[in-house]
C-alpha cells in the first residue's frame, strides 16, 4: 500500500516543511472568512503567516476539501511534482500538512491573484492590464510550461488562467499541479489517462480518446492566448451571443484578419496604434496553438520564441510614446495627426496578409531547419 504522507515518498535531499493542523489554524485566524482569498472545486485557499526558514513569510494555503475533486492521488501528485521541480514560472512550495484527515499545501504567497481575477475581475477600465504586460504574462507563462516539457518531462493537463499566478511585478508562475503527468516513456507516442480539465481549454484530441501529449498543453496554451487578447471567457462568455467556445467565436475573425473586432475593448482605449499589430500577431500564434492536428501545432521552445519577439517589439516601440487609441473611431476621422480611411484599412489589411505569410514561413523554415541538423 502507498503511504499518504509525501515525506515518505520524496526523494533524498528534498525535505519540506510538514506543518501541523494547529499551525495552519493559527496562521489563518482559525481559517477565518477574512483570511479566505480563494475557493474552488478542491476546497478553500487562505492566506496567512507561517515561519519559514526563520523568517516570517506571507503564504497561500490551500485546504483540500474530503469530499472535493482533489483527492489524496492528487494531493500526492502535485507535492511531489513541486518539491522536484523548481523553477522562476512555478509557484513554490513552503510545505504541506497530512495529519489525520486533513490534507493541505501551502505555497508562496501571489499578492496579484491569478490572471483569471486580472482579465475578468478588475474593478475598472483604468485597472485593466495593457497589452505590454499580459504579452509578458504569456511569455512568463510559455517559459514555466517550457521548462515542464523540456527539462522535467512533465505535461501539465491543466493550463488555464485560473491556473496561472501574479506576484507583485506581474510575474506569472504555474500552479495546481494535481493533474500533472510525466510524459511518454521511450518509444511511446502518448500517456493514456482519464480526461480531466476545464471545458474551453480541453484539447479536441485529448477530450476524445484520452491520448495525452505535450501538444494537448500546447492547445490549452493556444487558448489561454486567445483570451489574454480578447479578454473573454473561453466558454460562455456573454458577449459571444450562441457561440459558447472563444475558440470558434474567434475563428471568423482571425480568417478575415479583423483582429480588432476580437481584441479586448479596454486595449484599444488604452493601447498604442501600433500595439495592434501585436495583437495580430499574438491572435496568430494563438490559432497556431489551436491546430486541430495535434502534430502541426509548435513546440513550447518555438513558442516562447515567437512571444520573445512580440515582446521585444513592444518593448522598442514604447519608448518614448504615449499615443492613445479613441473609442469606436469612424473611418476617415483622425487620430493623433493619422487617418483611418476605408483606403488605408485595406491595406493595412493586405499588409496583415503578407506579414501572417512571412510569419508562418519563417516558423516552417524553423523547423526544416531544426529537423535538418537532427539528422545529420
Amino acid at each position: 500500500m502507498v503511504s499518504s504522507d509525501p515525506e515518505a515518498l520524496l526523494p533524498p535531499n528534498r525535505a519540506i516543511e510538514n506543518f501541523k493542523y494547529l499551525q495552519l489554524a493559527n496562521a489563518t485566524n482559525n481559517f477565518s472568512l477574512d483570511s479566505r482569498i480563494g475557493q474552488g472545486g478542491f476546497g478553500d485557499v487562505y492566506k496567512g503567516k507561517l515561519e519559514i526558514n526563520g523568517q516570517l513569510k506571507d503564504v497561500a494555503i490551500k485546504m483540500l476539501d474530503p469530499s472535493g475533486k482533489q483527492g489524496t492521488k492528487e494531493f500526492l501528485a502535485e507535492v511531489l511534482m513541486l518539491s522536484i521541480f523548481r523553477n522562476k514560472n512555478l509557484v513554490k512550495l513552503c510545505g504541506y500538512c497530512c495529519q489525520g484527515d486533513q490534507r493541505s499545501i501551502v505555497y508562496e504567497y501571489m499578492p496579484l491573484g491569478s490572471v483569471e481575477d486580472q482579465i475578468h475581475n478588475f474593478k475598472s477600465v483604468q485597472e485593466a492590464l495593457d497589452l505590454s504586460t499580459r504579452m509578458k504574462i504569456a511569455l512568463g507563462t510559455a517559459k514555466g510550461l517550457a521548462y515542464l516539457h523540456d527539462e522535467a518531462q512533465v505535461i501539465y493537463r491543466d493550463m488555464k488562467t485560473a491556473n496561472i499566478l501574479l506576484d507583485h511585478e506581474f510575474e506569472p508562475k504555474l500552479s495546481d499541479f494535481g493533474l500533472a503527468k510525466l510524459g511518454p516513456g521511450e518509444g511511446m507516442s502518448h500517456v493514456t489517462t482519464r480526461v480531466m480539465g476545464t471545458l474551453g481549454y480541453c484539447a479536441p484530441e485529448y477530450a476524445a480518446t484520452g491520448k495525452l501529449t505535450m501538444k494537448s498543453d500546447i492547445y490549452s496554451f493556444g487558448v489561454v492566448l486567445l483570451e489574454l487578447i480578447t479578454g473573454r471567457k473561453p466558454f460562455g462568455d456573454s458577449t459571444m451571443g450562441a457561440q459558447r467556445l472563444l475558440v470558434q467565436w474567434a475563428l471568423p475573425y482571425y480568417r478575415n484578419l479583423n483582429i480588432r473586432q476580437i481584441t479586448d475593448p479596454k486595449l484599444l482605449i488604452q493601447g498604442h496604434p501600433y500595439l495592434e499589430e501585436a495583437a495580430r500577431r499574438a491572435v496568430q500564434l494563438a490559432y497556431m496553438c489551436l491546430r486541430e492536428n495535434a502534430k502541426a501545432r509548435p513546440t513550447i521552445r518555438e513558442v516562447v520564441k515567437a512571444l520573445e519577439v512580440i515582446v521585444g517589439d513592444i518593448v522598442r516601440k514604447h519608448k518614448g510614446k504615449n499615443i492613445q487609441y479613441k473609442r469606436g473611431v469612424d473611418k476617415g476621422k483622425k487620430i493623433e495627426g493619422s487617418t483611418v480611411s476605408e483606403e488605408d484599412e485595406d491595406l493595412e489589411r493586405q499588409r496583415d496578409l503578407a506579414d501572417a505569410k512571412r510569419w508562418a514561413k519563417g516558423l516552417r523554415n524553423e523547423k526544416r531547419k531544426r529537423a535538418t541538423s537532427y539528422q545529420t
